[in-house]
């Protein structure tokens, strides 16, 4: 069922995608946070990969006076047409379940971010339904994606409308005053969608990169590997590029969180990366628009098997390794946390003068 044949806010193609220059985060402005670190009275490096996690976050902003108290989980939803083959436990009717309980903050994400004074801002980007839920914002391209078994899940111009959602959301965001923002997503079969994409762009095995989902048996996985093995081969999707790749096997849920990524680099705004689902789209996001990698930081390392790979290509590494599974942003909300914690003890810090020390020095090695 179509929604929207022409999306209003598709003003991109694939030539202007291509067009986007992204620049580098502020070195200059990273150093000066490391070199302030440095004269907080611990031991050298002492707060580990928080310091540079830190720097970055400046680097992004621009500014060594680093303010993240404004923050926001964009959760995109969407459905997947490849859930009539099987895939999953349950079916298309859980998603719209579950984003209206976004809407109304009662999920497990709204209830955490509450905790953490985050935002949830869930997106109708995609749910197989017309209708409207209340606290979803509705950006629907189209009712759920097309059965990517019998034909490709999308076309160009609504994968790239997906995309132009998420940059959207971004553009928004910051105007609205969020300095940083996490990404978060609900759509029953997207693992299936996230797996199939990761093994075409990675050039992997199937099996090494697709999981149970939210608990598929031995012989349920065994048939959803091979739903994917199939697609990859009919497409031969080992051999295209990644929006090719993302219409044909992709979800609007994965799209628009690439979109998310990709505003992050061009509006300067730092992306707090949640589980599968968001690096398999952050890392559609860099083989598009080369550079956006530098404007996103890890949360959590998730059960699924394909995120060390992803990980590893992004050259990201985990803070959290929990076993998390739960998707919806809940991991990038508990990494706002762990920042918000962080920078109690560069914002307020106390130096080596204060305590009448003389500062650690560094040594080459």
């Amino acid at each position: 069922m179509e929604c929207l044949e022409k999306p209003a806010w598709n003003r991109f193609t694939r030539k202007k995608l291509e067009q986007i220059v992204i620049g580098e985060p502020d070195a200059d402005v990273r150093n000066r946070i490391l070199q302030t670190w440095d004269t907080v009275a611990k031991p050298l490096d002492g707060m580990g990969k928080f310091e540079t996690l830190t720097a970055q976050i400046g680097a992004v902003l621009g500014t060594e006076n680093i303010d993240i108290s404004r923050k926001a989980v964009i959760i995109m939803c969407a459905d997947n047409g490849i859930v009539e083959e099987n895939v999953t436990q349950t079916g298309q009717e859980i998603t719209a379940r579950v984003a209206a309980a976004m809407g109304k903050r009662t999920s497990c994400v709204g209830r955490m971010a509450k905790i953490v004074g985050a935002e949830t801002i869930p997106v109708d980007i995609g749910i197989n339904s017309m209708e409207k839920i209340d606290g979803v914002l509705d950006r629907k391209v189209r009712c759920g994606t097309r059965n990517f078994s019998k034909e490709p899940a999308m076309t160009e111009e609504e994968a790239i409308a997906a995309i132009a959602v998420g940059i959207d959301m971004v553009k928004e965001c910051k105007k609205d005053g969020y300095t940083i923002l996490a990404t978060g997503e609900m759509g029953i079969g997207n693992t299936t969608t996230s797996s199939a994409i990761t093994a075409a762009l990675l050039h992997c095995e199937v099996s090494q990169v697709t999981g149970r989902g939210a608990g598929l048996s031995g012989e349920g996985l065994i048939h959803k590997q091979q739903v994917i093995l199939e697609a990859i081969q009919k497409y031969d999707l080992y051999h295209k590029d990644a929006l090719t790749v993302l219409k044909t096997v992709g979800g609007f849920d994965i799209a628009g969180l690439a979109g998310v990524c990709m505003g992050g680099a061009i509006y300067h705004v730092p992306i707090v990366l949640d589980g599968v689902i968001s690096m398999v789209s952050a890392l559609l996001a860099e083989r598009i628009l080369p550079g956006t990698k530098a404007y996103l930081l890890p949360s959590h390392k998730g059960k699924e098997p394909a995120v060390e790979l992803l990980m590893k290509e992004l050259g990201l590494e985990p803070v959290i390794d929990a076993n998390l599974a739960l998707g919806e942003g809940s991991g990038a909300v508990m990494m706002f946390s762990l920042l918000d914690i962080a920078l109690g003890a560069y914002g307020n810090r106390t130096t080596f003068s204060e305590l009448q020390m003389k500062p650690y020095r560094r040594f080459e090695t």
